[in-house]
């Protein structure tokens, strides 16, 4: 059966199992909308209101359902407009497929209206990507990019179409064989792993987002049960471990609880697992679990030894490798060094919150009235480390946010991912610096009737951005003072959504719970103190020897 371009592209997207693609139309991309509109009864289109947002969405969605997210753009500034979006994806290891058109092959290299090399700006940016010259390889390079961009160490792919491809027949292969993927993996020192964590007298687990991309959450509680090990996590394996087990110490790093920092520190053995130690987490790589060993487990071989060296190395799935080495460990009990753990946290104090409300009581209420499933969506900065540190997370692929690239104005988009991809509703927690950056899709939420929840912590500054001028730039507030004058109950109510304030905790549980459970899309601001601070905090290039807990 003979067919266009664009209808070869989207049969051969909608034979890869997608239900959903994320976009925003264009001249070089006509062709393929119009097969959009011939195959709407198979596949749905996310309509955004900027290509940044349609890429953030994508993104979200593939957190959320563990599914590739597929966004469509323009030639020229449609497809550089997804940049951040492809980057975001490709730092934090999420599958995504970027199909951008291009001009026709003629205009190539002609500067032509809106045309822009996009396969080489984003080269660096992707696990791969391709321009498609001959429509001949068409169906074979969709269905190899998505076999790319969800295999192995996920990531994102880009594939560029001239519009003459587009418009070019060609002959389609219903009986198209399924490519297949070769994991290339190492489990020799399985054995070696097993044996030095039977020794282990103070060992910790320290878990990453390969643990939620590889579906290892059970297998990681099975195999820290069965040794009695505490568990740590990055904040992309948020979710993995649940946060009620009593094995877990919550995050570690430059914001992470005080009790995971000692353990890492002073343990004898740390297991690290889907984590590329980032200098977030080993903030001095040179003295970072200095007197422990190191197990690394990771899909990817480029990772061992990058950052910290090792002393036993598994290139594995970590599924996979934690239920190889759960076979072959002993039930053991750690009980002393846990108490120790636990002990050491406790002699720690942190200095208290400012005003009231405050971001610990704000986000304890949420997690007080939303379900063990919920799913929370952030953008970046000292909100979404308050997030990380005082909501619970039990469930994998509940945590939506950029980690990697730490991408201001991610939040909306991934928000509107996971609403779409779940059909549940989503909780976003985001700052009014952050919100200001992609507010505009506020709108598509609302066009959508999506069940996405707004809690804005204004306090009118960069706060995390301020926090360091606090700490380490002499109070030398350059910038970071927003003090912006929007009203957000008014622009609820301007983009068609719901809106309310809080200014007091009186009446916030009656506020957020109203909100929560209204349908359709709602915004809460809530005013806090400009001065409230991120504890604990280990400066970059510190140790736990230098960590603040409190501010005179």
């Amino acid at each position: 059966m003979k067919l266009k371009g664009a209808q070869i592209l989207i049969k051969s997207i909608i034979d890869n199992g997608v239900d959903t693609i994320f976009g925003y139309p264009g001249g070089s991309v006509l062709n393929i909308y119009d097969a959009l509109y011939e195959y709407s009864d198979k596949i749905n289109h996310i309509l955004t209101s900027h290509e940044q947002g349609a890429a953030h969405s994508a993104d979200g969605y593939a957190r959320a359902t563990g599914k590739v997210g597929v966004v469509l753009a323009t030639s020229g500034p449609g497809a550089t407009n997804l940049v951040t979006g492809i980057a975001t994806a490709y730092m934090d290891s999420i599958p995504m497929v970027a199909i951008t058109g291009n001009v026709s092959k003629n205009l190539l290299g002609r500067d032509s209206f809106q045309e822009v090399d996009i396969a080489g700006i984003t080269m660096p940016i992707t696990k791969h990507n391709y321009i498609v010259n001959d429509i001949k390889d068409l169906q074979f390079i969709v269905n190899e990019a998505f076999l790319i961009a969800n295999s192995g160490r996920k990531g994102p792919v880009l594939i560029d179409i001239p519009k003459d491809i587009t418009i070019d027949t060609y002959e389609y292969d219903e009986n198209f064989q399924k490519l297949k993927y070769k994991l290339r993996e190492d489990s020799s020192m399985l054995d070696k792993a097993a044996d030095l964590i039977n020794r282990s007298k103070k060992p910790i687990i320290f878990a990453g987002g390969g643990i939620i991309s590889s579906n290892a959450s059970e297998a990681l509680i099975k195999f820290a049960e069965k040794a009695d090990i505490p568990v740590t996590l990055s904040l992309m394996g948020l979710g993995g471990f649940p946060s009620s087990h009593p094995l877990y110490l919550g995050t570690v790093g430059m914001h992470g609880k005080i009790a995971s920092d000692v353990a890492v520190y002073d343990s004898d053995l740390v297991i690290a697992i889907g984590t590329r130690f980032s200098d977030r987490v080993a903030t001095d790589r040179e003295r970072f679990a200095n007197n422990a060993s190191v197990i690394h487990i990771d899909i990817d071989n480029a990772e061992i030894d990058k950052n910290v060296s090792s002393s036993i190395q598994l290139i594995m799935d970590a599924d996979k490798a934690l239920n190889g080495l759960t076979e072959k460990i002993n039930e053991n009990n750690h009980k002393d060094w846990i108490n120790y753990v636990k002990e050491k946290e406790a002699e720690r104090k942190l200095s208290d919150f400012i005003g009231s409300p405050n971001p610990k009581q704000i986000i304890e209420l949420i997690d007080k009235l939303t379900d063990k499933d919920q799913i929370i969506a952030t953008d970046v900065g000292q909100h979404q480390m308050w997030t990380a540190l005082y909501y619970h997370f039990n469930k994998p692929r509940t945590f939506i946010t950029s980690g990697g690239l730490g991408t201001m104005g991610f939040g909306m988009g991934g928000a509107i991912g996971a609403a779409v991809g779940t059909n549940k509703k989503t909780v976003l927690i985001t700052g009014d610096g952050s919100f200001h950056m992609n507010l505009n899709e506020v709108a598509t939420a609302v066009k959508y009737n999506l069940p996405i929840k707004i809690i804005i912590l204004n306090n009118s500054v960069l706060g995390m951005v301020r926090q360091w001028q606090t700490l380490f730039y002499n109070k030398h507030y350059s910038q970071t003072t927003l003090e912006k004058k929007t009203n957000y109950v008014a622009l609820a109510k301007a983009f068609g959504a719901n809106g309310y304030r809080i200014d007091s905790m009186d009446n916030a549980e009656e506020i957020l719970d109203k909100a929560l459970n209204e349908t359709g899309v709602t915004i809460v601001e809530v005013i806090i103190d400009k001065d409230e601070l991120v504890l604990p905090m280990i400066p970059a290039g510190k140790t736990i020897d230098d960590i603040i807990t409190e501010i005179n």
